[in-house]
């Protein structure tokens, strides 16, 4: 099997060596091409130019959930084909690693090679779903560019929180518990719209819902880690279906502090719940309108503020190896 390896040097949990050790591990068992990244976005490239070469037949994303995005972006450039598409693996290589957890893979880099090594050996794989956003036609954002993502989005609260945690660590300080939680504080106390939500959510043929101060759009279960702790918004998301959204419409202190004590202790049978909650399962469409700029993330990367975003559930988009 032809294969492409992208390796993202940046990623925070792999070393030199480790990465050495692994692309040497994945050249025992396939005609392996190796590619490092060099930019942003770089990586979205080199999938973009595998999908459209059709000699690769294999994808292997080394780095964490923002280099599997890019890759996925890529190889999903001219739209999903499962069939015709190179297949995508994921060795888990950042600080959480969202997708390559949800897919059942071992989050040490090392283990997951061996457990993709088991894999194609097998020659085991499925078909997962993905989310798609995109620009609403006839707002001012009807012109950004669609965007895949393979485990989440959010606007309002939840990516201000991201947005404070990429500043942070931009500025040279790690990734852990205690930084991800300070900012969770920090957007708490300074977010404008938590008490008053501007957003809304619309869908064919439903009552629009109002109101909302944070929405989170989850492709699968769990929404995100913290340590070896998963943390559930919408327990129901899976890849074999299309997209959940938890909305919050109002987070006074008391609210706020209710609805962080029940993420901490969510499960995949019960998440957040309760008078100002609303959890929606399975939607194909829906578009999101606030009525203020408010913080935008896509797969734990920020990108900006969003007034409007437009929702596709895509079932079956990509062959992933497991």
């Amino acid at each position: 099997m032809r294969a492409l390896l992208v390796v993202n040097p940046a990623a925070t949990t792999t070393s030199a060596r480790v990465r050495d050790v692994i692309s040497t591990a994945l050249a025992s068992d396939l005609k392996l091409e190796v590619a490092t990244t060099e930019y942003r976005g770089h990586a979205r490239d080199l999938g973009r130019k595998a999908a459209e070469g059709g000699e690769v037949e294999l994808v292997v994303a080394l780095g964490g959930d923002g280099t599997v995005n890019e890759v996925v972006n890529g190889l999903l450039h001219h739209g999903p084909d499962p069939e015709a598409l190179p297949q995508l693996a994921v060795v888990p290589g950042g600080s959480t690693n969202v997708f390559a957890r949800a897919l059942g893979l071992p989050n040490d880099a090392v283990e997951a090679t061996g457990a993709l090594l088991d894999a194609l050996r097998a020659g085991t794989s499925r078909t997962v779903g993905l989310g798609l956003v995109s620009g609403t036609p006839g707002t001012e954002d009807e012109g950004v560019p669609p965007r895949w993502f393979t485990f989440c989005a959010g606007l309002g609260f939840d990516a201000g929180v991201v947005g404070r945690v990429e500043a942070q660590r931009e500025s040279g300080k790690r990734s852990t518990h205690s930084l991800y939680l300070r900012q969770v504080a920090r957007q708490f106390m300074s977010d404008p719209h938590r008490r008053h939500g501007t957003i809304t959510l619309d869908r064919p043929d439903h009552d629009p819902v109002d109101g909302l101060s944070t929405a989170i759009i989850c492709n699968t279960a769990p929404w995100t880690y913290l340590g070896n702790k998963p943390v559930y918004a919408s327990p129901g998301a899976s890849f074999d279906t299309a997209l959940d959204v938890l909305g919050v419409t109002k987070m006074s202190t008391v609210a706020g502090a209710r609805y962080a004590a029940q993420l901490l202790r969510s499960t995949p049978e019960r998440g957040p719940r309760g008078k100002y909650a609303v959890a929606l399962h399975d939607l194909t469409d829906f578009t999101l309108h606030s009525q203020a700029p408010l913080p935008f993330q896509v797969d734990g990367d920020h990108l900006g503020l969003r007034t409007n975003a437009t929702f596709t559930g895509v079932r079956r988009a990509l062959r992933v190896i497991v």
